[in-house]
């Protein structure tokens, strides 16, 4: 006898107890804590079971589950119950093909599921919360968002275009699904704190989000007010030091190779600039300003425009190291970042990860767009902001571009 059935069997009644433990707790009167794991069980034997006599065995198994769920069901309509629900139906039947998927030997798939089924239950609540919190706005964001990394991205091209081989429609989109997905994710996180986010959250969350924006919304709400000069700089200093863990995030799913040469120049400006935003929070004792405005950032004309730029940016350097070699590079790198860091990030990880450019200068231009861009946000303060706040801006930044040419240098 095979000793692996023991341990499907073991593993079926540890999550099928885990799954009916959270069902006990809500007074399931479908299936509890037992009931699940006899389930999951039956899942295992009657997999093992159709390996040798046919798939029979397994499709009526599921049948008299299913049969027992209706019984179950029928019994609470004749108490009374007219909605029951089919949440607990659901997870019966899903934790019967958890244990048919452990004796198959789909180990990692069917922990993880049952796992899933177990916390997603557990997490009623928390959900029904957060669809009461999200507004008609939110939710536009988040079928745009499908509607581009699970409409628009599969039917494009995977081929490479143009004279230098570099432009991929799908690649390209798929870096605008990416961007997207990582900002529209800090945004909803951002909308269910609401009023509980603080000057420190606010600049962590609007660095995920846009650090532009944030530079310009905080700049805007300093306009007439002096005394907001101070916290408002603190958090448009952490939102630009939060921009170097969202550029790390960025190289770690495009580029996980590249991410080793990155990580310690790219993290150690992040850092150096963390205690220069550190130092001023710390000293300020002013309430903090609310949460940064703004839409959803999973508009369907930003994308194109930033996958447009991405496009732009990738042909441009791929251009420049064939014509004008390392020179034409940084100067591609300082112009494209201005605008936004995203582009030249997502187009440096993609050269360094099919060869066509080297790690050493991968992070180092990555490193000048990000420079470039505290420039930018240094003429946006000045533009919109109080003469206050561009002071602060002014010295905070000038100190972090001269830790940023210190790790160029060396």
């Amino acid at each position: 006898m095979d000793p692996t059935i023991f341990l499907q069997l073991g593993i079926a009644l540890g999550l099928g107890l885990l799954v009916g433990l959270e069902r006990e707790w809500q007074a399931d009167e479908v299936a509890g804590i037992r009931t699940f794991a006899l389930i999951t069980a039956l899942g295992v034997l009657s997999a093992v079971l159709a390996q040798r006599f046919g798939g029979w065995v397994l499709a009526a198994a599921m049948i008299a589950v299913a049969a027992f769920v209706l019984q179950g069901n029928m019994a609470q309509f004749s108490r009374g119950r007219v909605d029951p629900g089919v949440t607990t139906d659901v997870a019966v039947l899903l934790m019967f093909a958890v244990g048919a998927a452990l004796a198959c030997g789909y180990t990692t798939p069917a922990i993880a599921v049952g796992g899933g089924v177990a916390v997603l239950l557990s997490w009623k609540r928390p959900l029904h919360e957060f669809v009461g919190k999200i507004g008609e706005a939110d939710l536009r964001a988040i079928f745009r968002l499908a509607l581009i990394a699970l409409v628009i991205l599969p039917v494009l091209p995977n081929h490479a275009y143009g004279p230098y081989r570099v432009l991929n429609p799908f690649q390209i989109w798929l870096m605008v699904a990416l961007i997207v997905g990582i900002s529209l994710g800090a945004y909803v996180a951002h909308r269910l704190l609401g009023a509980r986010v603080g000057a420190l959250l606010a600049g962590a969350l609007g660095g995920l989000i846009s650090s532009s924006a944030t530079t310009a919304s905080y700049a805007r709400r300093t306009r007439h007010s002096r005394e907001a000069a101070p916290m408002a700089a603190a958090v448009i200093m952490i939102a630009s030091t939060v921009v170097f863990g969202r550029i790390l995030l960025e190289i770690a799913l495009v580029a996980p190779g590249f991410l080793r040469a990155a990580a310690a120049p790219l993290a150690g400006m992040m850092a150096f600039m963390g205690l220069l935003s550190a130092g001023l929070f710390v000293a300020l004792r002013h309430p903090p300003p609310g949460p940064p405005e703004g839409e959803p950032p999973s508009d369907l004309n930003v994308a194109i425009v930033f996958g447009l730029l991405y496009a732009v940016v990738v042909f441009a350097m791929a251009a420049a190291k064939a014509r004008f070699g390392h020179a034409g590079l940084y100067v591609v790198a300082a112009l494209s970042g201005l605008p936004d860091v995203d582009a030249i990030t997502l187009s440096t990880a993609q050269l360094v990860k099919s060869a066509q450019l080297d790690a050493e200068m991968g992070w180092r231009l990555i490193l000048v767009g990000a420079m470039s861009n505290l420039g930018l946000k240094a003429a946006v303060v000045a533009v919109l902001g109080h003469r206050r706040l561009l002071g602060w801006i002014a010295a905070l930044f000038a100190a972090s571009l001269a830790g940023g040419a210190v790790i160029l240098a060396l």
